[in-house]
Order: structure tokens, then sequence, then C-alpha cells
């Protein structure tokens, strides 16, 4: 039964965009079917995937969304979901923040990512959503979709402020939207283990939040290959295979799938 992960985070420069990429090509290596879906309309996951104008795009998430708004039928799967090597992407483009702002003035707009993602579910074992850095109106139709979200942390002092009033959304968004949406964990990205300040920031989200929710036991060292690899188009396992960032969302899909058995 397919599962839809949102990775989120208001804070940027979490590696949310590198999350999802390198996430959805390890669980593929695993044998599993994956869709990523880029929902942020800075477009980096689309990138990511080495598509070069996605704003000249006839079909992403932005002209799907539009045709949702205005109750018009969806062109057939294969006409918007791409296929780059083992992941299948959804892209997006700068006209999703258009979008951003009609679905506030939609009545009951939170649900129709909700309703296309549900279209696809059949097709995949898992889909993963990148979201912006907010919790504006498209973050909240992720979760609104989610089944689980993983909230990527950097060991920063501001990253792990902001995860209090993340987790108190979603909780909301359990109890008035999408009452199925679980807490997949908390993933720290970008872990220099040599410094003090890892360390202290580290030891302070697992007192905080290890009795009430999950936080994965693989953890992503900071390393220039997953900035190098983004420019690629390419996953960073795909760009070095020896490189501990890969093995690490390697060893992070293991423990998706294992939870999923949970």
């Amino acid at each position: 039964m397919c599962k839809i992960i949102v990775v989120a985070n208001q804070k940027g420069g979490v590696a949310k965009t590198s999350t999802v990429r390198n996430l959805s090509h390890s669980i593929t290596e695993l044998g599993k079917r994956v869709l990523a879906v880029d929902f942020d309309p800075q477009f980096n996951l689309t990138t990511c995937f080495g598509i070069e104008n996605p704003n000249e795009l006839d079909h992403t998430t932005a002209t799907l969304m539009t045709k949702m708004l205005d109750d018009v039928a969806l062109p057939p799967k294969e006409n918007f979901v791409r296929s780059i090597g083992k992941v299948d992407l959804i892209p997006s483009s700068i006209q999703l923040s258009v979008v951003d702002a009609n679905l506030r003035l939609e009545m009951g707009s939170e649900h129709l990512f909700s309703n296309l993602l549900e279209s696809l579910r059949e097709d995949y074992d898992y889909i993963l959503v990148d979201t912006c850095p907010s919790l504006g109106t498209l973050t909240i139709s992720a979760l609104t979709a989610a089944d689980e979200v993983m909230i990527p942390v950097n060991p920063q002092l501001l990253a792990v402020m902001g995860l209090q009033e993340l987790t108190k959304t979603i909780l909301k968004i359990k109890r008035r939207l999408n009452p199925k949406i679980q807490f997949g964990g908390i993933l720290l990205t970008m872990c220099d283990k040599r410094t003090n300040l890892y360390k202290e920031i580290s030891s302070q989200v697992d007192a905080a939040y290890r009795s009430g929710m999950r936080i994965f036991d693989s953890q992503i060292p900071t390393t220039v290959k997953v900035g190098e690899a983004n420019c690629c188009g390419l996953s960073v396992l795909e760009y070095d295979k020896k490189c501990p960032a890969g093995q690490a969302y390697m060893e992070l899909a293991r423990e998706v799938l294992v939870n999923a058995k949970d």
C-alpha cells in the first residue's frame, strides 16, 4: 500500500530538497516504486533532477492544481509524470506561487492536493513530497495529503527553535484536516559530528522529542558532494557511490522501509 511522505520544515536550508532527491533514489534501489513531487514554487527539486527551464513545461504541479481549482479534468498521467532514472517526478514551476494565492480564496482547497495524490497511489509504493520553507497554504495542503511527515533538521540553533511551532501545526492539521497523518520522524542533516554545536543540538533534540517521536538513527553528514550531485541532476549515490552522505541516505531508506512494516 502506497505511503505518502511529506518532507517539511518551515526553516530553509535544512536539506529538505536534497533529502527528497536522494531518499527517492535510494528507495528505488531497494526495489520500490517511487514518485517524487515538487510542491515548492522555487522548483529546486525539479532542478536537482536535471530539468532545465521548468517554467516552460506544459505540465507541473502548478498547472495540475490550477486545473483542479477550475474543476477541469486532469491530463493522462503519462503527460505530467516524468521518469528520470528509476524515479518518477512531477516537476514544479514559479507559477505555483500564483496557485498559493488562489488556494487561500478557495473554499475547501486544502484537500485538492490530496485528491491529486490519491489518484496516483495505486501506481507507487512511496510518494515523497518536497515543500516550501514556510507554514503557508501550500505546506498545509501537502500535510493534509500526508500519511507521514519527515522533518529534516540541521544542528543549528534556529533550525531547532522552529520545531515546536511545526509540531503544533501538524497536530492542528491532524485534528482538523487529516486525522491519518503521523510523525514519520526527525532526520538530522548536514551533520559535522566533530563540532560541539552538533553534540549540543543533537542532545537537545533527543531530550525534547525522543519520548514522543521517532528520531532516525541515520544522520546525513555535511559534504560538498550533495551540492555537486544536485548541480549535475544526480543523486549523491549516483554521483559518488563511496560518498558517506549517499550511504547515509541508503541507510535512511532502509529505516523508512522497516518502519513501514511496524
